[in-house]
Parts: C-alpha cells; sequence; structure tokens
C-alpha cells in the first residue's frame, strides 16, 4: 500500500517537527512518498507537477497545499509565486488537483491550517477563505475528501492561550531549520514564544505534528481500512 504526501514545508518535515515521521511509526506496513518542498506555494506546485509528473500507483494522496499562498506575503523574500487573488487560487488549485486525481485511487484535500496562533488576524482570515474555496473544489469526485486542518488548529486553541508571534524573516526560518533539529529544542523555543501548536506561527511543534497525524491517521483508517468508527 502506497500514500502520497504532496506539499510544502510542513509536510517535508522543516523546520518543525515531522508528523509523517509519526505516521510511518503507526503504519509500517505502508509505503509513504514524502513529496512537501518548502516555499510551495499552489503555483509553484502546479509547475512542479508540470514539470515531473506523479506516479500512478498511490492508493491515497494527501494535497495539503496553501499556506504559502498567504504566508509569503508577508516575507520581505517570496521563495515562490503566489496566487495573486482567490480567483487565481481557485483556479490553480483546480489544475493540481485534476492532476493529482489522476494520480491516486483516493484524495484527501488538506485545507492550510494557521499564519499565526491568533485566530482572528487578518492572515487566517485569508487563510478560511482559502479553506472555503478548496472545500468547494470536485464535490462531484466520489474519491476526493477533504480535511478541515483550520477548524482542526481553531477547535484546540480556542482552549488555549498563545502569542501573535510569527516569524516574517527568512533568516529566522533558516536559524530555526539549521540550529532546531530535534522535539526537545523545538518544543522549548515553541513555549518561550508563547505558542501551543507551533515553533514559530506556522511549522509543527511536537503537539501540533501529532494533531496532524492523528488527523491524517483517521483519514487513513476510513479510506483504506474501511474504519468508519473513529469518523463522528
Amino acid at each position: 500500500m502506497k500514500i502520497g504526501l504532496l506539499g510544502d514545508s510542513l509536510t517535508e518535515g522543516r523546520p518543525g517537527v515531522s508528523f509523517v515521521n509519526i505516521l510511518k511509526e503507526d503504519y509500517p506496513d505502508i509505503s509513504f512518498d514524502n513529496l512537501g518542498k518548502p516555499g510551495e506555494s499552489v503555483k509553484s506546485l502546479h509547475t512542479r507537477l508540470t514539470k515531473v509528473k506523479l506516479e500512478t500507483n498511490y492508493d491515497l494522496i494527501f494535497l495539503w497545499i496553501g499556506v504559502n499562498d498567504v504566508y509569503s506575503k508577508l516575507l520581505r523574500v517570496q521563495a515562490q509565486p503566489v496566487a495573486k487573488d482567490p480567483e487565481e487560487f481557485s483556479e490553480y488549485y483546480n489544475k493540481v488537483l485534476e492532476m493529482v486525481i489522476a494520480s491516486s485511487k483516493q484524495v484527501v484535500k488538506v485545507s492550510p491550517a494557521l499564519v499565526g496562533e491568533t485566530l482572528q488576524n487578518e492572515s487566517n482570515k485569508e487563510i478560511k477563505k482559502l479553506s472555503s474555496i478548496i472545500q468547494s473544489l470536485s464535490r462531484n469526485h466520489l474519491n476526493v475528501s477533504f480535511l478541515d486542518m483550520h477548524s482542526v488548529f481553531e477547535k484546540h486553541l480556542s482552549k488555549a492561550t498563545s502569542s501573535d508571534y510569527v516569524s516574517i524573516k527568512v533568516m529566522r526560518v533558516m536559524q530555526d531549520i539549521l540550529f532546531y533539529k530535534n522535539p526537545t529544542s523545538i518544543d522549548r523555543l515553541s513555549k518561550k514564544r508563547g505558542l501551543h501548536l507551533t515553533l514559530d506561527g506556522i511549522h509543527l511543534n511536537s503537539t501540533g505534528a501529532a494533531l496532524v497525524a492523528d488527523e491524517y491517521s483517521t483519514m487513513i483508517d476510513r479510506l483504506l481500512f474501511n474504519d468508519h468508527k473513529s469518523i463522528q
């Protein structure tokens, strides 16, 4: 059985804690293909998939893209082109989705999670709009499901007190990658910054990685093993 994980640095697992490593431990008999790429936006992902075709033998692909279409607007240096408006985001996301559907028996669209743990900031309002767009696309495909990760994070943060810290300097992000590589040091820095689920307002700490892994596991059990008991 083979699962593809398509996305950005959150999927790749750097900076921060990798939820993919948790899945690999929990499902030793499943082959996980980590296709995360740092800085990826929906437009750059479309370019990547146009140049390098996906394999076509996946049982399930998770498509987790979109946070950089919001987050990179806060950075002084943009690594990849971003959608100029919701209409362009929808256009490119739909193109990517059609490519992914052709490569897998099942597809899970995952909404972007957060840009900062302050849920009412402008970036998270934009994230919410993109999540609605993602949810609305390809509803006519029986093999496409939707995982609202923003709402999952929103629910958990409603019970926590977090700071408004967001890393907006590329050098700061690079330092986090270089100097904070193990979960203990990542969680220590996350706590110092007053954060609950992330290292820097975007990337995952141990709590955030465990939460994402748990949500992915629920979808895996439901779609590949017909386990509906874990679905509320």
